[in-house]
């Protein structure tokens, strides 16, 4: 800011650094969180909901979950709101892994896993330990279809003991059991 006035007129300058003062406080109340373009929802499969019975059993199944269409798109809405979707987007690129059958496109896949989740600083990096993304690395060197195995296991665990409760508790959730 101190180079601000070099770059910019001085009455400019000050205008710019009174907004930026002001954007920079704390907000007073939840309506300057407000977004006015947020980003499309994640289309929910429609012929596919659920009976109020087969959501009730998700709350002891993440595996249940996660493996039908219409729970996994509405547990990663779900998480797209608490700004934590790279941990089922991860699981959900394993799963399409697992099920690759040329070698070529299992380098490719493994490549774009690693960049997108595993890297330090990747875009979407997941929250695995050092060990792991150690033993995950080393896989890599061979892609097998195994290659993400221990992460996966470490990100499901994740998933099933911190975000599944939130999100039985969520609203969404509620609506789906009445």
């Amino acid at each position: 800011l101190a180079d601000l006035p070099l770059l910019v007129p001085s009455h400019r300058a000050k205008e710019i650094k009174t907004k930026l003062g002001t954007l920079l406080q704390k907000p007073d109340s939840a309506i300057d969180f407000i977004i006015l373009h947020p980003e499309k929802p994640e289309k929910l499969p429609k012929a596919q909901k659920p009976s109020p019975e087969e959501a009730l059993q998700w709350r002891d199944s993440l595996e249940k979950l996660l493996q039908n269409p219409y729970g996994l798109a509405s547990f990663r809405s779900f998480l797209r709101s608490e700004f934590s979707e790279e941990n089922a987007e991860f699981w959900v690129a394993c799963e399409d892994y697992k099920k690759t059958k040329s070698p070529e496109k299992m380098v490719e896949k493994a490549k774009k896993i690693y960049e997108e989740f595993i890297q330090t600083e990747a875009p979407k990096e997941v929250n695995i330990d050092h060990f792991t993304k150690a033993v995950t690395m080393k896989n890599l060197v061979e892609p097998s279809l195994s290659s993400f195995d221990m992460a996966q296991k470490r990100i499901f665990a994740l998933m099933e003991k911190d975000s599944l409760p939130r999100f039985v508790r969520s609203e969404f959730y509620q609506e789906l059991i009445k």
